[in-house]
């Protein structure tokens, strides 16, 4: 059953609904209602995802090298010259 309200839309909001409202021949009343679903939808999955985790594993370096001193390891790869 349909509710009426009434809401405030920011200016740039209110001229995307129109431009959809204009190239898809719906009325702004159908564009905001299906927009707002297919927002809520989309809330919806972001907070069932599950949160992304780092593995870390090992970098296999050789014996010798050290992540300590990087310009080291660059200078064995680039050359003295590498600056």
């Amino acid at each position: 059953m349909p509710i009426r309200t009434t809401i405030t839309l920011y200016e740039d909001v209110r001229a995307k609904l129109e431009a959809e409202m204009r190239k898809s021949g719906e009325s702004f009343k159908e564009i905001v209602n299906e927009t707002l679903r297919l927002g809520l939808v989309s809330r919806q999955k972001i907070r069932a995802s599950k949160p992304f985790k780092i593995r870390a594993r090992d970098m296999g370096l050789k014996p010798g090298y050290s992540f300590d001193k990087p310009w080291d390891l660059i200078e064995e790869i680039e050359g003295p010259d590498y600056k």
